[in-house]
């Protein structure tokens, strides 16, 4: 008898499509000494994954999703991830509870920006939100990159509740990390908060901007007025 896991990886595989399995492992950077070395990609776009997940996730247990978790094929993580918000969305506090300590189990399996782009701002962000937040510092003292990613796109959800002092908190620690992919993420994030309240992002530039990563810099200041973009751009 077939499985839901068997399930999905067919429907998976009847959506994929080689051309497009050749582009995003390309886009993805999957080269040897490329931030996603050696994932697996089989060509399925985003849409067509989350239609499968919407399709499954309330049948999938989740110790299945989690062992989706596991496949190689970066596809079959990203439709796990999927589900895992579908449910955690979709569930009470005792149920979401045990999405999160399996999110927090797998952050390994979490292994590229798409994955955490997806996922950390709606099952940490929402669960951790007036919390104790030592499992988000945890994970930003990690030294791993994901994590590190982590930590920061789960405080999205804060900000889009107004509360800006996470968020403010790990752009400021991770001010010296020479990893591009986390200047891209610090200064989307800082972007964010400005979005909603202009002050705490330009008090932050004022003490920040001089020594901030360019990209950083770039992406943080990309919705302030002209003036106010030069300003701190000349400031780098």
């Amino acid at each position: 008898m077939t499985g839901i896991k068997e399930k999905i990886e067919k429907d998976l595989a009847a959506a994929a499509c080689a051309k497009d399995a050749v582009f995003l492992q390309r886009f993805f950077k999957t080269g040897k000494g490329q931030y996603g070395e050696g994932d697996i990609f089989i060509g399925v776009r985003a849409p067509q994954n989350r239609a499968v997940a919407k399709k499954y996730f309330k049948e999938i247990s989740l110790k299945d999703t989690e062992q989706l978790l596991h496949s190689p094929v970066h596809e079959h993580r990203v439709c796990a991830l999927s589900v895992l918000r579908l449910k955690f969305e979709n569930s009470g506090a005792q149920e979401q509870e045990k999405i999160v300590k399996l999110y927090l189990k797998n952050t390994r399996r979490i292994n590229n920006w798409d994955l955490v782009d997806m996922s950390a701002a709606y099952i940490l962000g929402p669960w951790f939100y007036g919390k104790n937040l030592d499992a988000i510092y945890k994970l930003a003292d990690s030294k791993f990159l994901w994590e590190e990613r982590i930590a920061v796109l789960a405080s999205f959800h804060f900000i889009r509740q107004k509360d800006f002092a996470l968020t403010l908190d790990l752009c400021k620690k991770f001010l010296t990390h020479k990893h591009d992919l986390m200047h891209k993420a610090t200064g989307w994030m800082l972007r964010e908060a400005g979005k909603r309240d202009i002050k705490p992002l330009l008090s932050f530039l004022d003490a920040h901007a001089a020594k901030m990563p360019r990209t950083m810099l770039r992406y943080s200041v990309e919705k302030l007025p002209q003036n106010l973009r030069k300003k701190y751009m000349e400031a780098a």
